[in-house]
């Protein structure tokens, strides 16, 4: 009588190791590849991917006040403030003050936006939400509960989240010098005496 050993969760330890080894190419494949989109974008553009998501955002439904450009983008406004001070200062942003309602700024791209749009590439961000935004209601409970497993076994659950390949964190304005402290949970080197 031949006993299968099986790994911690109840599988037989072949079949574990080959979802194990699947998903940890997947994980290498989903790094990889946002890499590359972020390596393209600042080589064609001379932008960060976050800063090409917003012109391409921008682009769509200009004029856009900054709260609809940080609710597309999924940010928080303060970070997307961050981001158009920095596109407005390469002058590919014109920021002006509603005719309707003073208090609101609307966002355009200025001509250079436009022009820079016309050939630039593909960014991760874009593509992810896109790709998020189409999937079913379970697909997406499913894929939240993975990631959120994935944190927890990193130890990341504290870290403020920063937007792909980029400095910026993505938390409410006064949570931003806080969140410039946090560092790496750091791993437990315990003595195996």
């Amino acid at each position: 009588m031949r006993i299968n050993a099986l790994a911690k969760g109840g599988f037989p330890m072949p079949i574990k190791s080959k979802l194990v080894a699947g998903m940890i190419d997947n994980i290498r494949r989903v790094f990889q590849a946002v890499n590359e989109y972020s390596k393209k974008a600042e080589r064609e553009t001379g932008l960060t991917s976050p800063q090409l998501w917003a012109i391409k955002v921008i682009a769509e439904g200009a004029p856009i006040k900054v709260s609809e450009l940080a609710r597309r983008m999924y940010l928080h406004p303060a970070t997307v403030v961050g981001i158009l001070d920095r596109l407005e200062g390469r002058e590919l942003v014109t920021r002006t003050r509603s005719k309707e309602d003073r208090r609101v700024v609307e966002i355009e791209l200025s001509e250079q936006g436009r022009e820079l749009l016309t050939k630039s590439p593909e960014v991760a961000q874009g593509l992810l939400v896109k790709g998020l935004e189409t999937l079913p209601k379970d697909k997406l409970f499913q894929l939240d509960e993975g990631l959120k497993s994935l944190v927890r076994i990193l130890g990341a659950q504290e870290i403020p989240p920063k937007l792909l390949l980029s400095p910026e964190v993505n938390l409410p304005k006064g949570n931003k010098m806080k969140a410039a402290t946090k560092m790496m949970p750091r791993q437990k080197t315990g003595n195996k005496s």
